[in-house]
């Protein structure tokens, strides 16, 4: 009968090796920020790798447009597969991220190397509000990407434009876009929503999240819940006591806990890493 220094060796090994699961972590950023030295996911990528995940990036763009930046994210995957022989990876998706890995896989044919593709406020149905915004502030919108392209270019994106980046989140040009880019029968697809509670969950949010609230509903700051549900739907998460989750809290942007307090259901969270722990450990039991 095994000792129980034995048995506690087991118990830690096992802990460690959580998130180790069969296929590699694949993981696909947003709008806004790059693969590089401050890490667009936070502490997430090291806490993964504490618990056993073995993780890359995409290296795309910030403000490219689906297409261009899926180009990219192929040249990344097919450089993975080569020099590490993994016969899939999963991919983690966040926000336009997670229209990329869509595109990647269908358009681009890379269903065969993707085992699964999780999504956390991807805007798989388009933005309503978007819509709206394009509608009324179209020529604003267009004068300023322009000039945000200039920034974009100097922090090292290829290809930035940040207008056809809005544009590809409208629900016409979404209803298009899923169209074409249908679900592989061979990943498997999940999504998660969050919200936020108040405007005041997330300063930097406030203001879209008055805008959306106002025009669409409850959200996390940029997307509803309807916006983002696709697949398995895995439902909405939001924080432990009155902040909530807003988008860039999705990525751990603050790198904090949100409360000390202890979560009472399993949609609240009281630190999104401990969140991503539990999402790459369910892959893993799915033996993906």
């Amino acid at each position: 009968m095994p000792s129980v220094y034995l048995w506690a060796f087991l118990i830690f090994m096992n802990k460690n090796f959580n998130c180790k699961t069969r296929y590699p972590i694949f993981l696909i950023h947003g709008m806004g920020f790059r693969d590089g030295r401050i890490c667009y996911w936070g502490r997430i990528p090291e806490i993964l790798k504490k618990y056993g995940a073995e993780i890359f990036y995409g290296f795309q763009d910030a403000n490219a447009s689906i297409e261009d930046n899926a180009e990219m994210l192929k040249k990344s995957l097919l450089k993975f597969i080569s020099e590490t022989e993994a016969e899939k990876v999963n991919i983690i998706a966040h926000s336009k991220g997670g229209l990329e890995a869509r595109y990647l896989i269908s358009t681009l044919g890379m269903g065969k190397y993707i085992a699964s593709v999780t999504t956390l406020g991807t805007p798989h149905n388009g933005s309503a509000t978007m819509d709206k915004l394009m509608k009324m502030f179209r020529f604003i919108l267009l004068s300023g990407s322009r000039i945000f392209d200039i920034f974009r270019r100097i922090c090292g994106d290829r290809n930035p434009d940040t207008f056809r980046c809005m544009e590809q989140v409208t629900t016409s040009y979404i209803n298009e876009f899923n169209s074409k880019n249908p679900d592989d029968e061979n990943v498997y697809y999940r999504s998660y929503a969050f919200k936020m509670k108040n405007p005041l969950s997330d300063i930097i949010m406030s203001v879209p999240y008055i805008a959306v609230r106002f025009m669409d509903g409850e959200s996390d700051g940029l997307l509803t819940v309807n916006e983002v549900a696709w697949g398995d739907f895995q439902g909405v998460y939001t924080s432990v006591g009155n902040r909530g989750i807003s988008h860039p809290d999705e990525v751990d942007l603050r790198r904090m806990r949100f409360s000390r307090k202890s979560p009472q259901n399993k949609n609240e969270i009281s630190d999104i890493t401990d969140f991503y722990i539990n999402l790459v450990s369910e892959l893993k039991v799915m033996g993906y």
